[in-house]
Parts: C-alpha cells; sequence; structure tokens
C-alpha cells in the first residue's frame, strides 16, 4: 500500500537525493527532491511537506537553519538531518531546534525508518536522535 504522505529531500548532492528518494520510496512515501534550501523554499509542495529530510552541510543554508527559517515562516515541518559530517555540538542544538532525527551518512534504513515513523505520528518520541 503507498503512504500518499509527501516526503521532501533537500541536499545539494544529486547521488545522496536519488538514493534517498529510492529508499523513502520503498518505505512506501512519496517523494520530492530539491537541490538546495532555496529551491524547497520556493516550492509550491513546501505547504504538502509532511516530513522534511536534508542535508546539513549545504551551500546558502544549512539544513538545521532551513528548519528553523521554516518555523519561523509558520511552517512546522518535522525534520530529519543527515550528515557525513556529525558534529556532536550541531546535533545537540539541532535537536534543541526541534529536529526529529539527526543522522549520519551513509544512513542506516532502519534508522531512516524509525525516524520517519517517529515524524509522522504525532505524541511518539524518538529515543535515539542519531
Amino acid at each position: 500500500m503507498v503512504n500518499r504522505t509527501l516526503i521532501s529531500i533537500v541536499d545539494d548532492d544529486k547521488l545522496f537525493r536519488e538514493s534517498m528518494r529510492k529508499l523513502v520510496t520503498l518505505l512506501g512515501y512519496t517523494v520530492e527532491e530539491f537541490p538546495s534550501a532555496a529551491d524547497f523554499l520556493a516550492s509550491p509542495l513546501l505547504p504538502e511537506t509532511g516530513c522534511l529530510i536534508a542535508d546539513v552541510h549545504m551551500p546558502g543554508m544549512t539544513g538545521d537553519e532551513l528548519h528553523r527559517r521554516l518555523i519561523k515562516l509558520g511552517h512546522v515541518i518535522p525534520t530529519i538531518l543527515a550528515t557525513a559530517y556529525p558534529d556532536e555540538a550541531v546535533r545537540d542544538q539541532a535537536l534543541k531546534d526541534g529536529v526529529i532525527c539527526y543522522l549520519s551518512k551513509p544512513v542506516d534504513d532502519e534508522d531512516l525508518e524509525r525516524c520517519l515513523r517517529s515524524a509522522l505520528s504525532p505524541g511518539k518520541s524518538f529515543e535515539e536522535n542519531s
């Protein structure tokens, strides 16, 4: 059964976006990809997004900055951040800012699935955020 919930993936790395699209689609979700935070912010799909998966380190605007900008604009979208360069200070701040999960690349399939379930299930918390 296909889940019509839209998962938006924002990452400047095309190969990562394509890989994540395949994985999230296999998990049964509808997926859209964006190469930058600016492209996502300008998209008419922004209000339809049920969960955001964003890279931490991107040119122009980081994933954490994107999350904070969305909140400031009134779009409270559950957000999962992924990074190839884990940093405890960035992780701690992102989680304080309300990010659901902070994952290291390469992203573990099961961790991502748990994060998506947590993000899309109000009232459930994800105990291990990275």
